[in-house]
């Protein structure tokens, strides 16, 4: 699915990261991330956790610090097609009709550039990345016939193609039906557990299916971090702090065993 493994680098390194929006500094936080892990931005609305996830990628102010990126300044770093980026809420559906293979295989125009032909690697590889995704049934379907949840999951297949080896994602399960909420677990679960190929960091408003393929936790609220560590010993105050404007309420972990998960590939 992707061309090269994280080789041991170190993907993503925040120091001393202030980002913001005109000028004003909406969060401050050092992060490191290594490669295999999937790392959890949990808070309340309003914490930062976009906002910091945005800064890894330069999409918003930075107002101080550093941010590198496979060991490269983030200035300094051109290789974007290994990093994935699905943005809170973002379709797969455009004004232009396009099928899901179509779509996925926009992907590797950032790979390749536009001015190469498409060859049997590149069709395999959009292959590959629509069966990664639990896709395959859907590959000559209309994106805009597809489900948010799939859209979403359509949408990491174009990242994938164009062999993104990290996976940044705000608010997945956000507007997203229980089935499709399971589907995405799977489909996350299946690629972080082939040899570590692919390291996540996602932004939540709750775990869900999520859970138990978290390996780190780290908690934000009022644009600081309050936590950084396993899932595990992390205080059940600070991973509570995002229901309190959660409309469904519950406990996160209420009825969520390590459930077996489903193979969408072999």
């Amino acid at each position: 699915m992707t061309d090269s493994v994280n080789d041991g680098v170190d993907v993503i390194d925040v120091s001393g990261g202030e980002f913001g929006y005109r000028g004003h500094v909406a969060v401050r936080a050092d992060l490191h991330v290594d490669a295999g892990e999937f790392v959890a931005l949990l808070g309340p609305n309003g914490s930062g956790k976009t906002t910091l996830l945005k800064g890894m990628l330069g999409l918003v102010e930075r107002l101080g610090g550093n941010v590198e990126l496979f060991g490269q300044p983030l200035r300094e770093f051109h290789d974007r097609s290994r990093v994935g980026y699905v943005p809170q809420r973002q379709t797969a559906a455009g004004p232009i009709p396009v099928t899901v293979r179509e779509l996925v295989r926009s992907g590797r125009l950032a790979h390749k550039g536009l001015v190469k032909r498409r060859s049997r690697t590149d069709d395999s590889a959009v292959i590959e990345a629509i069966d990664a995704v639990g896709l395959g049934d859907k590959a000559s379907a209309p994106v805009a016939t597809l489900s948010g949840g799939q859209q979403r999951r359509a949408l990491m297949a174009r990242a994938l193609a164009g062999g993104a080896t990290v996976l940044l994602l705000d608010e997945p399960l956000a507007g997203v039906d229980q089935a499709n909420q399971d589907a995405l677990a799977d489909v996350l679960g299946v690629l972080v557990d082939r040899d570590a190929a692919v390291t996540v960091v996602v932004v939540l408003h709750e775990l869900g299916p999520l859970e138990p393929l978290v390996t780190r936790a780290v908690c934000l609220d009022a644009g600081a971090v309050r936590f950084d560590g396993p899932l595990e010993t992390a205080p059940a105050a600070l991973l509570h702090l995002g229901h309190d404007h959660d409309p469904h309420g519950g406990d996160p972990h209420a009825g969520r065993p390590n459930r077996p998960r489903i193979g969408l590939v072999p």
